[in-house]
């Protein structure tokens, strides 16, 4: 028996301004630049609960633009895997210790960077002076 989901509209749909993906990336930039300043306990804990809560806002808008692509498109393929492997990692209990914590939000963010991307790429938002 299939279990079947029911979606909310995405932001295009609900007359919603688009993600504000510039703050997401700039969350996530924060955690992957070579040089970047460590993070004590309490500020990884507020990137993790940020980074999640960015995912969470990507995945079903990124899902929904890519089922608007034909089946046999290969960018709509990508995104919808990009979209599985996020959720998985959303599902992922963090190891203890400051080291674990910070290795799983460079994984977190590294996944909000690859949904931003789907989200541009598949036409939902626009980079300022890319595209139209």
């Amino acid at each position: 028996m299939t279990q079947r989901t029911v979606r909310s509209p995405g932001a295009a749909e609900r007359d919603e301004p688009p993600l504000d993906v510039e703050t997401m990336r700039t969350t996530a930039r924060r955690l992957l630049v070579a040089d970047a300043e460590p993070l004590g306990l309490d500020e990884l804990d507020t990137y993790l609960s940020t980074l999640r809560g960015h995912m969470r806002l990507l995945i079903p808008e990124v899902e929904m633009a890519a089922g608007r692509q034909p089946k046999d498109d290969i960018p709509r393929y990508c995104a919808l895997a990009c979209v599985g492997e996020a959720r998985v990692k959303l599902g992922i209990e963090v190891g203890a210790g400051l080291n674990h914590g910070i290795a799983h939000a460079r994984r977190l963010a590294r996944s909000v960077n690859a949904l931003c991307d789907h989200y541009e790429n598949l036409g939902v938002a626009r980079r300022p002076g890319v595209g139209r």
